[in-house]
């Protein structure tokens, strides 16, 4: 028997979608979250997907207002308001930032809210949709994260071989005329001759094999990141091993050490760089400082980063040279601070092992005073963080 063909009409006005059909719809949307707020902006309703994204469970939120979910400095912003404006002006409104959870930590999200009107014509309250985009971001960060290193390397390349060109070849040229003055003329010139064109070739040689060494480490910062190892490590035993480093040092110029740092002080960072940081500043330090003079080194913690602070009674420096100091342009490298070639370049390499270990470094200083560093470094290994610094996208 032939069956007759079914009558959609009748079908579909069998089966009307209840609330609980579209609830449950809701509900399963896991990676949204989606409430509503009545017409005063407090929240009535909060989807299964809302209370995962956020960790309010729904009686936690009934009652309060949307402003929940925003971070304190949208807040101030007026960005919660401005968002219900739009909705309400132009019947949506949408962005991309950062939200707030219950526990502290945020997440990026798309945004969507629009107002609820009734069969009446009548506003009953607002939609707000969320989308969780924080592996997104995350990716995107990296990206970006990339092209800047890449950017960055290609002008950390071109820096070297300008160095390599100016700053090398040119004192091993005078090195080389040197040489070969002195194998020509030898029988001829005066022993005390001589010897002072040896002392200056050897002295010339030893500061270019220390411009050499910078070059190597800042390369291997720049191009090697895979010996970054950073560890806990106890600031005052690093500090001890650069005063039994540079002791003959300091001593051949009476300059004095002091160390001011607590025994269980410690900071997160790579032991090697953390080394070179600290051997580069009290060198510098050191070159600088009239005989009979001191360096301080302390430390304090301030929130979750360790502030180091080397002190010197030395020369000090004018504004100009401050200014300068850590983005020196290649005539500067060679002369930087009176006659001492290769501080500019450490400096440089300080910068970029502080910055490589989440650090940051500035100076204060005064002409015929001294001078004091400051440099920080986390005193705990630190959580991995997107970033947040993107103004917020939206659309009207």
């Amino acid at each position: 028997m032939k069956k007759e063909p079914k009558d959609f009409k009748i079908s579909k006005n069998r089966y009307i979608p209840s609330a609980d059909f579209y609830s449950q719809i809701i509900d399963s949307l896991q990676d949204y979250s989606i409430f509503t707020m009545d017409n005063a902006l407090k929240i009535n309703s909060w989807s299964a997907g809302a209370e995962k994204i956020f960790g309010y469970e729904e009686q936690e939120v009934l009652g309060e207002g949307f402003d929940i979910i925003f971070t304190e400095e949208d807040i101030q912003n007026e960005v919660p308001k401005n968002e219900i404006d739009r909705a309400t002006s132009h019947g949506r409104a949408t962005d991309n930032r950062w939200h707030l959870c219950k526990d502290g930590q945020t997440f990026y999200a798309f945004g969507l809210v629009f107002p609820l009107i009734g069969k009446g014509g009548e506003k009953l309250g607002y939609v707000k949709i969320l989308q969780d985009l924080t592996e997104r971001k995350k990716s995107e960060d990296a990206i970006r994260k990339y092209m800047r290193d890449l950017k960055e390397l290609n002008t950390h390349k071109d820096s070297v071989l300008a160095i390599l060109s100016h700053d090398l070849r040119s004192p091993l040229t005078g090195i080389i005329g040197a040489a070969e003055y002195l194998k020509s003329n030898f029988e001829r010139l005066e022993k005390k001759t001589v010897l002072e064109m040896l002392e200056l070739i050897h002295h010339s040689s030893v500061e270019e094999l220390n411009m050499l060494d910078y070059l190597v480490e800042w390369a291997r910062i720049k191009y090697a990141s895979e010996v970054f190892s950073p560890e806990k490590i106890e600031l005052s035993v690093y500090v001890q091993k650069v005063f039994d480093i540079l002791n003959e040092t300091a001593e051949l110029n009476t300059i004095n050490f002091h160390q001011e740092i607590e025994a269980n002080e410690s900071v997160f960072a790579d032991g090697k760089m953390l080394l070179s940081i600290l051997h580069n500043i009290v060198s510098n330090a050191i070159k600088h400082s009239s005989p009979g003079g001191k360096i301080t080194v302390s430390a304090k913690r301030k929130e979750d980063k360790i502030i180091v602070k080397i002190q010197d009674t030395g020369v000090g420096m004018s504004k100009e040279i401050q200014a300068k100091l850590f983005a020196p342009q290649l005539k500067s490298l060679s002369s930087p601070r009176g006659e001492n070639k290769g501080a500019g370049i450490g400096l440089l390499l300080v910068k970029g092992f502080l910055e490589k270990n989440g650090g940051e470094i500035w100076v204060e200083s005064s002409e015929g005073v001294g001078s004091t560093f400051y440099f920080t470094l986390p005193a705990d290994m630190p959580k991995v963080e997107v970033e947040k610094n993107n103004p917020a996208e939206s659309e009207d």
